[in-house]
């Protein structure tokens, strides 16, 4: 589709020179990379995929340089004065992906190591990854009599698509914890180090003794280094809005709420300011159409192994009440898969108690929410999105909107007699605590690939909903029941008063009992009270 703005966008650009000298949109973010620079000498930041983490390490990288010709006019221009040029190494993992050996990875860091072994040179003796880094170090520092900086983009590259593999696993960790020593053993002549990456490995065993590794990945201070806030959006990107919603025939504002309904959400801190996913929001921006740009190049396969090692209950991770050591902890400490769900951008904060310390995680936004429904649910449980969409979808959808739970609810009981369940998701029902949980299950799939915000067991003064269900402008109360009738689950709603807490939300709310039989896993009887 043709492009209505004049605007140049950074889609899939990585390199800060290139943006600046070949004129893309930039959003200036030198200030906060000013201060990160000057905040401690060794430091790590996690964010997930497509957050520009990439370029961060691209503008670090010309900043240690003494390229001001590049920051002419940015915001770094309030903090700097001096421009000093330091020897840089900048390095990126990511070319270290998909090794098949320990050995292979130690050749591939000598591969990536190359271009400044050959501006520096190295002794003989200097073989293995860790000792070529730290002669690099030497001989920087003695070229130049300047302080070496080193900057390590997707350090954790070489070891996500192993996680699950434990022999395969320790052999590509000690080659790059061996590559790490180093940073440390050298820190007088080291400047800043810089390391970034999706995951949060141990300190002890990758990164060693750099015991005074600084982590800023839920620093307030650097919340939105990655990502767009409402203000940048609302000021710098305004054009962008007013093309984009003509597109849409609609106004500004409208346009403005839709992508912050779709793109925003994202928070990397217990403060409340938030952004919004950078690739997604300006590919948007550039094709002039509002879709879930995140999943293009497909769902990271080692998530999906990890939730399946930990046999995570997919209804269960949105809106989760945890202490930070549950979701902000070392990948190889992982009891669950949820540090990776937070750490790969499924999950975010979207609230912190600090009374309790504690914080609340759930989906970022509508992009994430139909990706881990359309993307990830079908290739972890095998019921198919397209199953869900051809012909059930708009029926069942457009009766929920007009409030007819009749037409909705035999559209559903019809569907689900005709479901192709793959062995996979029916072996969750042989693994289901009760079939009632099943049906729970069943229906949060079918709401969610529907793209409507559904939660299942959720927690009341009375007791747990099974599902509630929110629509533009009704909320829906549903109690489920295998070995019962529809108005014993319909007066369990009420005696456990499961719509109470939902009454002064401003929409219409709907509580609805319904019957499934064992046999055929399908609704037989339904009763609705508004």
């Amino acid at each position: 589709m043709e492009n209505f703005s004049n605007r140049r966008y950074p889609v899939g650009i990585q390199t800060f020179s290139r943006i600046i000298e070949e004129k893309y949109l930039y959003i200036d973010k030198t200030d906060l990379l000013w201060k990160l620079a000057h905040y401690s000498t060794y430091i790590f930041l996690s964010r997930p995929r497509r957050f520009g983490k990439s370029l961060l390490t691209s503008t670090l990288e010309s900043y240690f340089k003494g390229e001001k010709e590049l920051f002419a006019g940015l915001k770094i221009n309030d903090y700097e004065q001096d421009w000093e040029k330091y020897p840089t190494f900048r390095i990126d993992m990511s070319m270290a992906k998909a090794q098949v050996s320990p050995e292979a990875l130690r050749e591939k860091i000598k591969f990536i190591l190359k271009p400044y072994i050959d501006e520096y040179g190295i002794d003989e003796a200097a073989v293995t990854p860790g000792s070529i880094i730290a002669n690099l170090i030497q001989r920087a520092y003695q070229k130049t009599n300047k302080q070496v900086v080193i900057i390590i983009d997707e350090y954790d590259a070489p070891l996500l698509e192993v996680l699950h593999e434990d022999t395969m696993l320790n052999g590509m960790r000690q080659v790059m914890q061996e590559f790490y020593v180093p940073l440390k053993a050298c820190e007088a002549m080291v400047k800043f180090c810089f390391i970034t990456g999706i995951t949060k490995f141990s300190q002890l065993s990758i990164f060693s003794t750099i015991n005074n590794l600084t982590n800023v990945t839920l620093d307030p201070r650097f919340a939105t280094i990655c990502g767009i806030t409402d203000e940048e959006l609302s000021t710098v990107l305004a054009p962008d809005i007013e093309e984009l919603a003509k597109e849409y025939e609609c106004t500004p504002d409208a346009m403005f709420q839709k992508l912050k309904m779709r793109y925003d959400g994202y928070h990397f801190s217990r403060s409340k300011e938030g952004v919004y996913n950078p690739f997604s929001l300006l590919k948007a921006f550039q094709q002039q159409d509002l879709k879930n740009y995140w999943f293009e190049s497909g769902t990271p396969t080692y998530l999906i192994q990890q939730m399946k090692h930990f046999q995570t209950d997919i209804t269960s991770i949105d809106r989760l009440v945890v202490s930070s050591s549950a979701f902000d902890q070392p990948t190889e400490n992982m009891h669950d898969a949820l540090p990776l769900l937070y750490q790969s951008g499924y999950l975010t904060i979207k609230d912190y108690d600090r009374e309790t310390d504690e914080y609340t995680l759930a989906f970022p936004n509508q992009e994430v929410r139909v990706g881990y429904v359309q993307g990830l649910l079908p290739t972890y449980v095998g019921l198919s999105d397209s199953d869900v969409q051809t012909g059930f979808a708009a029926r069942f959808w457009k009766a929920l909107k007009n409030r007819d739970i009749q037409t909705a609810m035999q559209a559903m009981q019809t569907y689900l007699a005709g479901v192709p369940y793959v062995e996979g998701f029916k072996r969750k029902l042989a693994e289901a605590a009760n079939a009632e949980g099943f049906h729970e299950y069943t229906m949060y799939l079918i709401f969610s690939m529907l793209n409507v915000y559904v939660r299942t067991q959720v927690k009341c003064a009375g007791g747990r909903t099974d599902v509630v269900v929110w629509m533009p402008d009704t909320t829906y109360v549903f109690e489920l029941k295998l070995n019962g009738t529809a108005a014993e689950a319909l007066e369990q709603i009420n005696s456990k008063n499961y719509a109470l807490p939902y009454q002064e939300e401003g929409r219409q709310v709907v509580k609805v009992g319904v019957a499934f039989d064992a046999a055929t896993r399908t609704p037989t009887e339904w009763v609705v009270e508004e």
